[in-house]
């Protein structure tokens, strides 16, 4: 058996397949007595404390100047459950239809926020704008999650991973290292 997998070359433009940071997320937003909602897949977390979310929202889409002119939104984490409302979202604009509507959501008020909460997601994080200083130049928001509402069960969802292409990788199996991990290190 090989100890080391053999490779081939890849198109650069396609590593995003191995490289997505993480689940994807709907954002809400609400503007000038409008909502809507995007499906995203860029998004980092930058920092614990206070609690900091990279997020790359494309200034032509129609969220973008919600989202610019208001300063917050929802992160909401949909499951599989939601898999084809997800691409539903996704491939339609809010400056058209009434994606709640359309995609049958439920919008719930935020505490933090005026942007709504999607009630059939797992979970939802309330964001404010904390740094602007790169979305003019890399449509890059830096938020600051101010509240955060998570359901009870289960403790691990299946969440959607996009690797391209219209594919998706759904979360695994969870493996725990506790027993070898320091607080601090990851």
């Amino acid at each position: 058996m090989a100890r080391h997998p053999v490779k081939t070359d890849f198109p650069v433009s396609q590593v995003r397949r191995y490289l997505e940071p993480g689940p994807i997320v709907l954002v809400s937003s609400r503007w000038q007595g409008r909502a809507n909602i995007m499906t995203m897949g860029w998004h980092t977390v930058m920092e614990f404390t206070p609690s900091l979310v990279g997020c790359v929202i494309a200034s032509s889409n129609h969220s973008f100047h919600m989202v610019r002119s208001s300063g917050e939104c929802v992160i909401n984490l949909p499951t599989t459950k939601l898999t084809d409302e997800v691409v539903g979202i996704g491939n339609t604009s809010g400056a058209d239809i009434d994606k709640f509507a359309q995609f049958g959501l439920t919008m719930a008020e935020a505490a933090k926020v005026g942007a709504p909460l999607i009630r059939e997601c797992h979970a939802n994080f309330e964001c404010r704008l904390h740094d602007d200083a790169l979305v003019d130049r890399y449509n890059f928001f830096i938020f600051e999650v101010v509240r955060a509402h998570v359901a009870a069960t289960p403790k691990h969802p299946e969440t959607l991973h996009y690797t391209g292409d219209g594919m998706f990788m759904v979360s695994g199996n969870v493996i725990s290292r506790r027993s070898l991990f320091r607080p601090g290190m990851l």
